[in-house]
């Protein structure tokens, strides 16, 4: 294993953050994140909340944190067959994986009385 991550995000700053306009959403998510937020209705600050901490929790298992030379709109998360949560990386994130010998990041996301958690774990 070459790290882990955990991160909570709280729904209402999402939903805070969505009511307030798409500066937020365009600075630290893709094209297809943002898409997937806005399909989401109701649910859209819930989802937007775990997104945000699966991205915190996988530069953290990268051992770098925000700030730390990997941009978080190069850590995707994506929804596999039956809604499982997975990462897509492409430049700098891609490249630290890379020079870290790593094979697989894997991704959990949950959602409980206001709070968003996401864990990350790099193989």
């Amino acid at each position: 294993m070459i790290g882990i991550g955990l991160d909570l995000c709280e729904i209402a700053r999402m939903e805070r953050l969505l009511d307030q306009d798409d500066r937020f959403l365009r600075r630290y998510f893709t094209a297809e994140e943002q898409e997937y937020v806005k399909a989401r209705g109701r649910m859209a600050a819930q989802s937007m909340a775990a997104m945000f901490a699966a991205k915190e929790a996988f530069v953290k298992a990268l051992g770098v944190g925000i700030g730390g030379g990997v941009s978080l709109l190069d850590v995707a998360v994506i929804h596999e067959a039956g809604g499982k949560p997975a990462f897509r990386l492409t430049g700098t994130a891609l490249e630290k994986m890379n020079s870290l010998g790593a094979k697989q990041a894997w991704l959990s996301l949950t959602h409980e009385a206001g709070l968003a958690a996401a864990v990350a774990l790099i193989e």
